[in-house]
């Protein structure tokens, strides 16, 4: 855990670095899901967004984020955004993926 933590503060550096680079708010957002810190989770993935609109793994990301927050609503929301620009882009994993999470929530 204690690498994890600083592989997150590392990337927390790079984001001052370069504060427009949605790789890096990306990789941000994951290291922060992996630690169960969702609500930076999210946060990070927005900016993602922000930065790069077409950015499909961020969506399915951050719909896990938002999930874990207990925020179902929004999640399915911004699932189906992803789904869409996936599709779009010819994405067809994320799609898949996507398809896997939005399946859960109708069945619960």
């Amino acid at each position: 855990m204690n690498g994890d933590r600083t592989k997150l503060e590392q990337f927390k550096e790079l984001v001052q670095l370069d504060p427009d680079d949605p790789l890096v708010h990306y990789v941000l957002g994951s290291e922060h899901l992996k630690l169960g810190e969702h609500a930076e989770a999210a946060a990070a993935f927005r900016r993602t967004i922000e930065l790069k609109p077409d950015y499909s793994a961020a969506y399915r990301e951050l719909g896990k984020a938002l999930a874990k927050l207990n925020r179902e609503k929004e999640a399915i929301e911004i699932y189906q955004q992803g789904r869409t620009i996936a599709c779009e882009k010819g994405d067809l994993q994320t799609v898949k993926e996507i398809d896997v999470f939005l399946k859960r929530f109708a069945s619960s």
